[in-house]
Parts: structure tokens; sequence; C-alpha cells
């Protein structure tokens, strides 16, 4: 038997508020790996966790807050918790494992093309590993192109937002960036939802149970909590928002050439200008015998 879904039980309210979501969690993680590119081996560890968290649970987030409009009239749903919470810590590990070749190796080539195909699968892994946690009366089932399609979306976008952080280019840069990797992981998500068909086992009148709101607001309090307290991080740590390097060592920075940190730092330290001035015209004076 076909089942009859419903993916806006709510109307406009969950794409919306999902979307704000992955804006949200991209936005965090992004700066973060920004501000890892711009400090030294010693707390760049800390900043790159910390961005990988903070993608993983904006983006584990967006999907089960769209997933609070999905509902099947025929048959309720509820969901695995293990499973669930599963696929939040594979997408935090696999885009962890991006985000950390991208700061250490840079934002640019081979680095960049791997690092955005890694944490785009673990976007796709955590959407369909979520489906599967999904526990009803029959099985889901997929048209493999538009799963397909959904994966490709998700690998561009997280290539595209890595791109974005490697640049450098202070505060709005990153919202911009944020909230096209906002669009495209929602985007990713309702392609992916429009890939399912639901298979019923057997005939069944519609039948009344728990919402899915019910069921997975719970659920979403510890992520939630966790993106609160990495926005104060970000709040509170004014290098990072505005992304102005700190100084150390060019050759600890993957993301940034050495000669654009010596053009920075001679043009906004007037300290290091006037040195900079006084080096060049006494190397330009013959020396005194």
């Amino acid at each position: 038997m076909q089942g009859t879904v419903d993916g806006f039980s709510y109307g406009l309210v969950t794409p919306l508020v999902a979307y704000l979501m992955a804006c949200l969690g991209g936005a965090l993680g992004l700066r973060c790996t920004t501000r890892s590119m711009l400090v030294g081996n010693s707390w760049r560890l800390g900043w790159l966790a910390l961005g990988s968290a903070a993608i993983g649970s904006g983006i584990w987030t967006m999907h089960f807050i769209a997933m609070m409009g999905f509902t099947i009239e025929e048959a309720p749903i509820h969901y695995d918790r293990v499973t669930t919470y599963a696929s939040l810590g594979v997408a935090i590990v696999m885009v962890g494992v991006g985000i950390f070749i991208v700061g250490y190796r840079g934002a640019s080539g081979t680095a960049l093309m791997t690092g955005g195909a890694v944490t785009g699968l673990g976007i796709a892994t955590m959407h369909y590993m979520g489906m599967a946690g999904m526990r009803f009366n029959g099985n889901l089932e997929y048209n493999t192109v538009t799963v397909a399609v959904s994966v490709v979306i998700a690998v561009v976008a997280a290539t595209a937002a890595l791109w974005s952080a490697g640049q450098v280019k202070g505060f709005m840069w990153s919202v911009g960036a944020s909230m096209i990797m906002g669009l495209a992981v929602t985007g990713m998500h309702y392609t992916g939802m429009a890939s399912l068909s639901v298979h019923l086992h057997g005939t069944a009148a519609p039948t009344t149970g728990d919402s899915p709101a019910s069921l997975l607001a719970p659920m979403m309090i510890g992520p939630l909590a966790f993106l609160l307290l990495a926005g104060v991080v970000v709040l509170f740590d004014p290098l990072m928002v505005m992304g102005k390097p700190v100084w150390t060592p060019a050759e600890n920075k993957p993301g940034i050439p050495a000669s654009e940190l010596v053009s920075y730092a001679t043009t906004r330290h007037p300290v290091l200008r006037e040195r900079r001035h006084t080096d060049h015209h006494t190397s330009r004076t013959p020396q005194n015998r």
C-alpha cells in the first residue's frame, strides 16, 4: 500500500526554521575554520574541533526540524534514539575530517577538493542515516537519480563553503557564505525527500499518535545548547569575528600567503610601517667606511 506523505505539515515554518539553523551552524563553523587559519598550531586544533561540531550540529538540527513537518497519514512515526544520535556523531566526525584537511593543508587545490568531498558526503550520510532511524509500519524507497543529485548538491555546497572560509575577508563574507551553505544544505534535504516514497505493510485506516515535533524536540536540546555555547565563543572573540590575524609565523598559516600577512601588518600597524620605511631607507644609503 502506498503511503500518503506530507513534508510540510506546519506550512513554511519548518523549512524556514530549518534553513536558519543550517545558516547558524554554517556561520559558526566557518568562522571557527577561518580563525584556525589565523593562529599557530597550538590553538588550531581547538578551533577546528569547535567548527566541526558546530557545522555537524547545525545540519543535524536542520534535518530534524525539517522532519517535524513530515507525516505519514496512514501511520504514526517514531524515531530510534540510537540511530538518530549516531547520525549526529557521523555528521560531526565526517565534517571534521574535511575541515581538518582544509585547516592544516589550506583551502585550495587538492586539499580543498578532498575536504569538500568528505564534508559533503558527511552531510549526505547524516541525512540518510537520520531517515533510517524512522520507525513506522512500512518501509522507505528512494529514487536513485534524485539521491545522487542530493549528494552532489551537498558536496558542491561544502566545497564552496570551505573555499570561502579560506578567503579570510571578514565577518560579512562568512555571513554570505553561511547563507549560501544553509540554502544548499536545506535544498539537499528536500531534494533527498523528493526521492522518497513510502510503502506500508497491509492496509490500515489513518491512525493517530505522537507528533514528530513531540518526539524530536527533546532530542534536539543538547545540539541546540551546544550551538548557543559556540555562538557565545564567537561573540566574545573579536579576532575571529573581524578576521584579523595574530602575530604568529606565516608558515603556520596554510590559508594565508606570507606576502599578504606582511602587507597587512605594515599597513595596519604604525610601528611596523615606520620600521619598514627606515629599513628601506637604510638599505639604500652607502655604508660608512
